[in-house]
C-alpha cells in the first residue's frame, strides 16, 4: 500500500497523535509498504519523522501563502499513487482530505487521540460525512460519544490503542545529587490546560503542609509555562516542583522515578502513562477517556477524579509510602503494556484495517 500521513501541527509542537502517526508509519514502512510524510518543513514533526528514515514532504510556509502548497501537494499524491491519506487535524482533512478526494486517492481517514469534532460544528459533520471514510481513535470512549452525534454508521470510527516499544535497556537518570533523599513524582506533557497541571500543583500544594521530603518533576513546554511557574510561586513551591522543559526521551525520568502522575482534564489514550508501566512506574492517574481501559484501578495505580487535588494528593500519598505496592503495580503495569500494548499488535491491527478499508473501495467502485 502507498500511505502518506499528514499533520501540519505548529513547528514546535510535537505530542501523542505526532508520536502516533512516525510510530506507525515506521512499523508500516518495515512491513514493505510505501510511507510518505507530509507537513509543515522544519516542524518538530517532519524532524521526527526523517530521523526515522521516512519519506518525507516538507511544505514551506511561503508556498501556504502563496497557494503553491496545493499544486505541491496534489502533486506529491498523485506521483506516489497514493492509496490511503491519514490527516491528523481537522484543517488537513479540509484541505488535504479535499485535494486528495479531488485527485483520486481511494482512501481518506483522520486520526483522532482526543475529541475532535464538536457536534455542534457544522463543518466537522460536513467534513466527516462527505471526505472522510473513517475515522481511527484510541479508545472506546471517543467512539462511543462520535456514536452519539448519529452521523454516521457505528463501525465508522475503529478504535485502535495505541502501542509502543519497550526499550531493551534504558539508564536511569541521577536525581540523588539534586535531590538527596527525596522521593520523586514524576509528570510530562504539554504545558496547557487539558493536562490539569494547575490541579497537580495544588495537590502538591496540600501534600507539602504536612511533609518535605517529596519533589514534583514536569517534562514539557507550551503555552501555560508562565503562568504555572507564577502559580508554583504563589504556593511557595519554587524548590519541590520543577518545570525541567521539553524532553524527546523521558524514558530515563521514567526509569529514576518512585511515581507516575497523569493530572489530565481530557486525553485518549495517554501514552505517557503506557510509558511509565512500560518502565514498571505505579501511576496515580485522573480517570479521563481512556486511562481506564489502559489501567486498573487498585492493580496498577490509583485511577481518581480530575480536577480534584485532595483526590490526587490522597493517591500520591497513599502510594508513595508503601514500597510494596510500589513494586506490585509497576509489575502488573509492565505485564499489561506487553501483552495488550506493543507497537507489534498495534501495527497488526492497523495493517489489516488499512487493507480492510482500501479492499473494501476498490470492490466499490468496480462495481459503479
Amino acid at each position: 500500500m502507498n500511505i502518506a500521513f499528514v499533520n501540519f501541527i505548529g513547528t514546535g509542537k510535537f505530542g501523542g497523535g505526532e508520536k502516533w502517526m512516525v510510530a506507525a508509519a515506521a512499523q508500516l514502512a518495515a512491513r514493505g509498504h510505501h510511507v510518505m510524510m507530509i507537513g509543515k518543513a522544519g516542524s518538530r514533526f517532519i524532524d521526527h519523522a526523517a530521523k526515522n528514515t521516512l519519506a518525507c514532504l516538507g511544505i514551506s510556509r511561503w508556498q501556504k501563502a502563496t497557494g503553491l502548497y496545493f499544486h505541491t501537494l496534489a502533486r506529491a499524491l498523485k506521483s506516489q499513487h497514493t492509496d490511503i491519506l491519514i490527516c491528523n487535524l481537522n484543517t488537513d482533512v479540509r484541505s488535504a482530505g479535499v485535494l486528495a478526494k479531488m485527485t483520486g486517492t481511494p482512501v481518506i481517514l483522520a486520526r483522532h487521540g482526543s475529541l475532535n469534532y464538536s457536534k455542534k460544528k457544522l463543518r466537522y459533520k460536513l467534513s466527516a460525512q462527505y471526505i472522510l471514510d473513517g475515522i481511527i481513535t484510541n479508545s472506546s470512549t471517543i467512539k462511543n460519544i462520535y456514536r452519539d452525534y448519529g452521523w454516521f454508521d457505528d463501525d465508522f470510527v475503529k478504535v485502535m490503542y495505541n502501542g509502543i516499544t519497550i526499550p531493551p535497556k534504558v539508564t536511569p537518570a541521577d536525581f540523588s545529587k539534586r535531590f538527596p533523599g527525596k522521593k520523586i513524582i514524576y509528570a510530562a506533557g504539554r504545558l496547557s490546560e487539558v493536562k490539569g497541571f494547575t490541579y497537580l500543583i495544588s495537590a502538591a500544594a496540600l501534600l507539602n503542609k504536612t511533609r518535605n521530603d517529596l519533589v514534583f518533576l514536569v517534562s514539557g513546554e507550551g503555552k501555560l509555562e508562565l503562568e504555572l511557574k507564577k502559580e508554583v510561586k504563589a504556593a511557595k513551591l519554587e524548590e519541590s516542583f520543577i518545570f525541567t522543559g521539553f524532553s524527546a526521551d523521558i524514558y530515563p525520568s521514567l526509569k529514576a522515578c518512585d511515581l507516575f502522575v497523569l493530572s489530565s482534564i481530557l486525553e485518549g489514550m495517554p501514552n505517557v502513562v503506557m510509558e511509565a508501566m512500560a518502565m514498571q512506574k505505579a501511576v496515580v492517574a485522573t480517570n479521563v477517556n481512556g486511562v481506564n481501559e489502559l489501567m486498573v484501578d487498585g492493580k496498577t495505580g490509583f485511577i481518581v477524579p480530575p480536577k480534584e487535588p485532595q483526590a490526587l494528593a490522597a493517591a500520591i500519598a497513599r502510594a508513595i509510602d508503601n514500597q510494596d505496592m510500589l513494586v506490585q503495580f509497576g509489575k502488573a503495569g509492565y505485564e499489561r503494556v506487553n501483552r495488550e500494548f506493543t507497537m507489534s499488535v498495534m501495527a497488526d491491527n492497523l495493517e489489516g484495517y488499512l487493507q480492510q478499508k482500501l479492499n473494501e473501495k476498490t470492490a466499490l467502485r468496480k462495481n459503479q
